[in-house]
């Protein structure tokens, strides 16, 4: 018998292309030593610019795929990307309740190039009840101002987010402006963390959900939060650093580099 790789259950959108999605969750999730189960949430229209159509997968059929998995199957941990419609939010959040593993969300409330993908009602169903069942939260900036609206900056999305439940939030900084980049994590009972990343040339499609997944498998090998936040961020980077021009929009991640 081979050794065992662990398995990460992953419940995201498909990206045709390649660049995000549960494409990027499997290929970074290899990249981390697991397995990654896919489950789709949503198919959509989009290119490397920018997503132009949504259409959210029927949450009878994710429950069939869902209950088959975990019957056959051990996940040691979940990562959550897009959701297609708020009707999902409720069997999300009972898999991560049957499942009761680590779970990392990538809130994917915008695409790269704009467009928006989650509706006032959907972004409620994820703070409410959502946050609560999340080990690692990964918002980028915009997002985080998004799911916590009144918050005055980022070290305040970062305190209500933890508030909310998440039991670790980390923020991203690619879409802020500046160089270094900096990403910011938040964790209950201990001080704030900031991390600083060079700003690499160019602009990435699918770096999140790089992240998210990285983040996942690294926690299903049974790796602490605090050391899976960090190891995380560096696989990124070097994945960006390996990025390639696939379309003429944005460069792809070299998750496999």
């Amino acid at each position: 018998m081979k050794p065992e790789r662990p398995l990460v259950l992953c419940l995201s959108g498909h990206d045709p292309g390649g660049g995000a999605g549960i494409q990027a969750d499997i290929e970074a999730i290899g990249a981390m030593g697991g397995h990654a189960l896919t489950v789709v949430t949503a198919q959509t229209v989009q290119d490397s610019s920018n997503v132009s159509r949504v259409v959210a997968t029927d949450p009878a059929l994710l429950q069939d795929q869902i209950d088959a998995l975990l019957a056959d199957f051990n996940p040691r941990a979940l990562k959550i990307g897009l959701l297609g419609s708020a009707e999902q939010v409720d069997l999300v959040a009972a898999t991560l309740r049957r499942a009761g593993v680590p779970a990392v969300l990538d809130p994917v409330l915008r695409a790269g190039g704009g467009a928006d993908l989650a509706g006032p009602r959907l972004i409620e169903r994820l703070r409410r009840d959502l946050l609560p069942l999340v080990e690692v939260l990964t918002p980028n900036a915009a997002e985080a101002r998004r799911l916590a609206p009144d918050a005055a900056d980022l070290e305040a999305c970062g305190a209500a987010l933890l508030a909310s439940g998440a039991r670790h939030v980390l923020i991203t900084g690619g879409d802020e402006p500046g160089d270094p980049v900096v990403n910011r994590w938040f964790a209950a009972g201990r001080s704030p963390r900031r991390y600083a990343w060079p700003r690499l040339p160019g602009k990435f499609h699918g770096a999140g959900c790089t992240l998210a997944a990285a983040l996942a498998a690294l926690l299903a090998r049974g790796l602490p939060a605090s050391v899976a936040v960090e190891d995380a961020q560096a696989y990124t980077h070097r994945a960006l650093q390996a990025a390639f021009a696939a379309g003429r929009g944005r460069m792809i991640p070299g998750r496999l580099a």
